[in-house]
């Protein structure tokens, strides 16, 4: 009964630790306004596919957060993450919530603007 086992029970439960997606590239380099207009439909548009408006918010804020403030976010809302870089989440009703990468994370081929 020691620390060891408290990881293992944690992932029985189905419950998964929020970490970083893994870097990705654009098909063509985008700026960050870009990236900021696919964002804002995306977000829009979201809960027009089914789910809950509640989960798709909180969804949008643990993906706009640091790491461990996204996982406060996702446990309070009762978000099940079954991919730990919130690609593929579950509300407790069983409705799925599917995340796109360019939500998550910015492009390595990212145009910074000046």
């Amino acid at each position: 009964m020691g620390c060891a086992g408290s990881s293992q029970a944690k992932q029985e439960d189905g419950v998964k630790k929020i970490r970083k997606p893994k870097p990705w590239k654009h098909a063509q380099p985008i700026t960050m306004a870009q990236l900021t207009q696919m964002r804002d439909e995306f977000w829009d548009t979201a809960p027009h596919y089914g789910g809950q408006k509640e989960i798709w918010d909180a969804l949008r804020g643990a993906a706009e957060a640091d790491v461990s403030l996204a996982q406060v976010i996702v446990d309070s809302a009762g978000v099940i993450v079954t991919t730990a870089d919130l690609s593929t989440c579950y509300d407790e009703r069983g409705a799925k919530y599917e995340l796109p990468k360019y939500v998550l994370s910015e492009p390595s081929n990212l145009i910074r603007d000046n």
